[in-house]
């Protein structure tokens, strides 16, 4: 149990350090909140992507309603679950003013409280306070989340930077000169950055190579042990090894347990069991995505080998291969992933690296680094399948800078040069048009705009 003045003191200190000392906030595309919805907000997603940034962000915005505390702090460590109601009422013997208003309270790593859950809920429900929570455990995910909190909580992921936050991040500020203007080629240095190095903000605002890569490793360290070993208690450290190595080492391409299996089982004991369920583990980390193959029948889906890609393409570089092709293709799948409902492979006599399902429409998207004579063909030949399986008129071809426009086969196909494509904004909302539920004393002065916003 921690006092109420101790609580105080941390409630005080955490306002003066996000006031005084967070600088600029880079506002974050891929958030859209409820409008008229009494439900605990949950921010999830790899560590290191920027969560607790969103929340600081929320607290500069609303200081004067807002309450942040980081669970992970040192100073919290004798933090029970009783606590919670202590810190509330330390909270507002600051703030008495704020006894029958609306609040905003901001919780960071809070798996780290067990029974959270019942606590935010009677909160939001019954008390007239917003409640935005955070972590990095598998626990606080969608499909983890406590039965208490099923149905009333609103969860949204945080990914690194997109293409255009991570531009932002360096201060470039995107108009048409940059898309079609002698700018272009400034914004085209910097996609060769962003393919090398990735978009998770730390590594954005950071400007020698040697600081870089350093801060990549501890990253991947981090991750391994705390998201997999850990988290998961996954102590069959020779089989993690070898997966890790093969995931990383297939991002953009195909793979097959079964194969893992076959090519592992005599060299180290491990079950099939055990393999799927570490397998299970790594797409719950989010350190992995996979992409299905496109069919109509669930069990060829399964049943078919899944397509890798890895969360950022800093750390795919890092640990697995530099080769560009493959590298431009996670980045694309990674920004389609960003707002689609499902992105699949499709695989019949041609191959296709991307068919994206949204509101019930198909869309095709076809990757190749460079368009060459020997690869033309089959990269159009491919996309040129896709669309005729689905009686679509027109796919995009995505390169690193070649643009041009043709019809074959009855099919309009677009080749784009992918850092033109990842300039566009999809489907984004402003933060304060999807934020009508915090009532006054919350609402803004319409004239002030607040950060951008969109469906993941």
């Amino acid at each position: 149990m921690i006092g109420k003045e101790r609580l105080k003191e941390i409630i005080l200190s955490n306002r003066e350090f996000i006031l005084n000392q967070i600088g600029r906030i880079i506002k974050r595309e891929n958030i859209i909140l409820p409008e008229k919805l009494n439900k605990v907000v949950i921010l999830y997603g790899v560590r290191r992507s920027g969560k607790t940034f969103v929340l600081f962000d929320l607290f500069k915005k609303y200081r004067n309603e807002s309450l942040y505390i980081d669970f992970e702090d040192e100073r919290l460590i004798d933090f029970e679950p009783s606590d919670l109601e202590f810190l509330k009422e330390a909270f507002l013997e600051l703030n008495p003013h704020l006894l029958n208003k609306r609040k905003l309270f901001l919780f960071d790593e809070i798996q780290n409280v067990k029974g959270w859950e019942r606590f935010c809920r009677r909160i939001v429900e019954t008390e007239n306070i917003n409640v935005f929570v955070t972590g990095s455990s598998s626990k606080i995910m969608p499909l983890e989340i406590h039965t208490s909190l099923r149905g009333r909580a609103w969860s949204i992921r945080i990914a690194p930077f997109s293409f255009r936050e991570y531009l932002s991040a360096k201060d470039v500020h995107i108009d048409r000169d940059f898309v079609y203007g002698s700018k272009k080629i400034f914004v085209k240095s910097h996609i060769s950055e962003y393919m090398k190095w990735g978009g998770f903000p730390e590594i954005a605002f950071l400007k020698e190579e040697f600081e870089r890569n350093k801060v990549i490793k501890e990253y991947l360290s981090s991750m391994f042990f705390k998201d997999l070993v850990e988290r998961f208690n996954m102590n069959n450290i020779h089989l993690l090894d070898a997966l890790i190595d093969r995931l990383f080492s297939s991002f953009s391409q195909k793979f097959s347990l079964t194969a893992f299996y076959k090519q592992y089982k005599d060299k180290f004991p491990f079950s099939k069991d055990t393999l799927f369920g570490y397998y299970k583990h790594f797409l719950e980390s989010m350190l992995i995505f996979e992409a299905r193959k496109f069919t109509e029948s669930t069990y060829k889906r399964l049943r078919n080998p899944a397509k890798i890609y890895v969360v950022d393409s800093g750390l795919a570089r890092r640990v697995g291969s530099g080769d560009l092709g493959r590298l431009l293709e996670n980045i694309v799948f990674l920004e389609l992933e960003r707002s689609a409902e499902e992105v699949f492979y499709f695989e019949e006599t041609k191959e296709c690296d991307f068919v994206v399902s949204q509101d019930g429409k198909f869309s095709l998207y076809q990757v190749s680094f460079e368009l060459t004579e020997e690869n033309t063909e089959r990269e159009i030949k491919g996309l040129i399948s896709a669309c005729k399986w689905l009686n679509k008129k027109a796919g995009m071809l995505l390169t690193y800078d070649q643009q041009k426009e043709m019809k074959k086969e009855g099919v309009e196909i677009r080749i784009v040069p992918v850092w033109k494509w990842l300039l566009k904004k999809r489907g984004q909302a402003t933060f304060l048009q999807t934020r009508a539920f915090m009532n006054p004393p919350f609402r803004e002065d319409s004239r002030k705009r607040g950060p951008q916003t969109r469906k993941n």
